[in-house]
């Protein structure tokens, strides 16, 4: 679907990631958002009455709306790939909330579907278009610690379940610490150090069933599926390395942490699952100074906006779909790492992407 003129967006999920990616979308002068779908079409209206949104309904009546060329997928991650496959099937643009699906066959599939029907699939996260991770890749890229060699990203905490209304889904498959923020921290790794070709991991599941602590369903017990800490040693195609721990299991908080070491210096990166944050710089004098974020500072559906305007200029989108790709299949690789005890090869490659232009302005009317 080629077009002029302002793209057209169809919202399918109006779960509480929605309120973020549509007070975005909605201030976005490129991008026209016209319908919110849900399986519970009440919510859906709820949601598009709040933000202005002219239409609401089901997913069927979104994908009968001919305006619509990006379909926004926020379903819970079990869906995502049957979501996306029906509006690739329909001739639309998908953008997708992480993980891209839950195994690689399904989504070599979705990709495969993409490819067939001429149409693009670009996946979360976006944070490393906001303003602080973009500004640390810059300083990187300009040789502020010369050539990166070694990383290390810690994320601690102990579990969203005091606070999310509804974490089941966090516990499920294709979610735990791993496949719910890993994507985060791995897409920055990729962005410094490029494909991620070899891990070795191990994982543990602390308790078999845990609460929910807020909302009209505190005090709930549900299951726990999945691994809640996982630690990495992460190779890289290019001679780099990174040792990551994602958990839910930990009362001492440590999330955020991304650092590169390099030839001449170490850097660190604000963090990775938010767009914003000062970047610090230390020299091989022991001395370090910040770097202030400078560029967007709009959140979660920058993405959206980034690949609508790529489908527009007949370009590649800076978040594409092989990256997410390319981070699933690390993190099942280190799932199956940690289940057989023994290092696994990443046979999928991804290259880190261009930064964005100085001044690129989400908010700007430039269709």
């Amino acid at each position: 679907m080629t077009g002029s003129g302002r793209v057209g967006v169809g919202i399918v999920g109006a779960g509480t990631i929605s309120d973020q990616y549509l007070e975005n979308l909605t201030a976005f002068g490129d991008l026209d958002v016209r319908f919110v779908a849900d399986v519970d079409t009440a919510r859906a209206a709820s949601q598009a009455g709040k933000w202005g949104v002219p239409a609401t309904g089901s997913y069927d009546e979104l994908l009968a709306d001919d305006g619509i060329e990006i379909v926004v997928n926020l379903t819970i991650p079990a869906a995502h790939v049957e979501v996306a496959l029906r509006a690739v099937q329909a001739g639309r643009h998908v953008w997708g909330e992480k993980p891209y699906a839950l195994d690689r066959t399904s989504a070599r599939r979705l990709a495969a579907a993409a490819r067939r029907r001429g149409v693009r699939v670009a996946v979360a996260p976006d944070t490393f278009l906001g303003a602080g991770l973009q500004t640390a890749l810059r300083a990187v890229r300009e040789g502020e610690i010369g050539e990166p060699l070694t990383a290390l990203t810690l994320f601690q905490i102990p579990g969203p379940e005091s606070w999310h209304p509804s974490p089941e889904f966090l516990y499920a498959k294709g979610g735990g610490p791993l496949f719910d923020v890993g994507p985060y921290y791995l897409t920055a790794l990729v962005q410094v150090l490029g494909a991620v070709s070899r891990v070795s991991a191990a994982s543990s599941r602390a308790r078999r069933s845990r609460v929910i602590g807020s909302g009209p369903k505190a005090g709930t017990p549900f299951p726990v599926e999945v691994p809640t800490h996982v630690g990495a040693l992460i190779e890289f195609a290019g001679g780099g390395s990174a040792q990551s721990i994602f958990s839910f299991d930990s009362p001492l908080r440590r999330a955020g942490l991304v650092e590169f070491a390099g030839t001449r210096g170490t850097v660190v990166f604000p963090d990775p699952n938010e767009f914003d944050g000062d970047t610090v710089v230390w020299g091989a004098d022991g001395e370090s100074r910040t770097i202030p974020a400078n560029g967007s500072r709009y959140t979660r559906g920058t993405g959206v906006l980034e690949l609508a305007r790529a489908i527009r200029a007949d370009r590649a989108e800076r978040v594409p779909g092989a990256l997410a790709l390319h981070v699933l299949d690390v993190m099942t690789s280190i799932v199956e790492s940690a289940d057989l005890g023994r290092p696994v090869e990443v046979a999928s490659r991804a290259d880190p992407s261009p930064l964005l232009e100085p001044g690129w302005d989400p908010a700007s009317s430039t269709l």
